[in-house]
């Protein structure tokens, strides 16, 4: 055999994994955007550093200032209040929602659509001034006389009146939630419940919930951080809550930048909180979908 045949012959051999040489794909508008960025941030945290219009002095003083921590305590109070209530007739709107019986459903739907569409800030100066309407609520005999009557100045203070409209406001973005996820279920799985005589309250807690929780989750956890951050609007209410507080201290000594930043740093760490306790209840309700 030749020379040029045993060549050949060495040539039309296949070749092994180990003959390749793998070349990596560049990608150098990549580095380059990720270079830009770098240099953004660090031109933003050397200003941060450096730009004494911070104050970062005044920032730390006021930080853990008692009437701050007060006023933070007030937040939290409206959040966590304002979301049960909400969740809770959320949950109830929901099915109302999904009834055929139509007048459950009507007002359902009317309920969700009013308190959708009108702004919260308008819905708590509504209910701050119910006494202009109503002097007197009373029970009693529907269209007849009244055995209980209050007096509406004191039923409805000023943090009953914020309590009462985040918790409406509330209800009626949650009460779509909970529908959405009421409607990722299966609905085979309540006929097969149905079959076997299940009450149907008891499929809707046992079966229907606890499968429309995973579905739920997401969005009932970025609904309470909006809720979080819309409790700053019941300072027009002069409640003492975290904004209303900041705006009272910078409105006394003129330091507006570092008194923003605190309520700021507390709104991105009670933030922080509530996307970890988000992560590991969705963890618990995943159990057995995901690995």
């Amino acid at each position: 055999m030749s020379l040029l045949s045993s060549a050949r012959a060495v040539d039309s051999r296949p070749s092994t994994p180990d003959d390749l040489v793998v070349v990596p794909a560049r990608h150098p508008w990549r580095w380059i955007a990720a270079a830009l960025v770098l240099v953004v941030v660090a031109q933003f945290l050397h200003g941060l550093a450096t730009n004494p219009g911070w104050e970062w002095r005044t920032f730390a003083g006021y930080f853990f200032e008692e009437s701050v921590m007060d006023a933070l305590l007030i937040t939290l109070e409206l959040t966590f209040a304002g979301a049960v209530l909400g969740f809770a007739g959320g949950i109830v709107l929901a099915p109302m929602r999904l009834s055929r019986n139509p007048v459950l459903k009507t007002v359902s739907w009317t309920f969700i659509w009013v308190f959708r569409s009108v702004p919260l800030i308008v819905q708590l100066l509504f209910w701050a001034n119910l006494g202009y309407l109503y002097d007197r609520l009373q029970l009693g005999i529907p269209f007849g006389p009244g055995f209980v009557h209050l007096e509406t100045s004191s039923l409805v203070s000023a943090f009953g009146a914020a309590l009462l409209g985040l918790a409406l406001h509330e209800a009626a973005y949650a009460a779509e939630i909970v529908r959405a996820g009421i409607l990722s279920v299966d609905s085979r799985q309540l006929e097969a419940a149905a079959a076997l005589g299940i009450p149907r309250l008891r499929q809707f807690r046992r079966i229907l919930l606890p499968q429309a929780m995973r579905a739920i989750l997401p969005n009932a956890a970025n609904e309470l951080v909006n809720l979080l951050k819309s409790t700053s609007v019941v300072y027009v209410l002069a409640i003492g809550e975290l904004f209303y507080q900041v705006q009272v201290i910078y409105g006394r000594n003129g330091r507006v930048v570092p008194l923003l930043l605190v309520a700021t740093v507390w709104y991105v760490i009670l933030t922080a909180a509530l996307s970890v306790l988000q992560h590991y209840v969705e963890r618990r309700f995943s159990r057995g979908y995901v690995r």
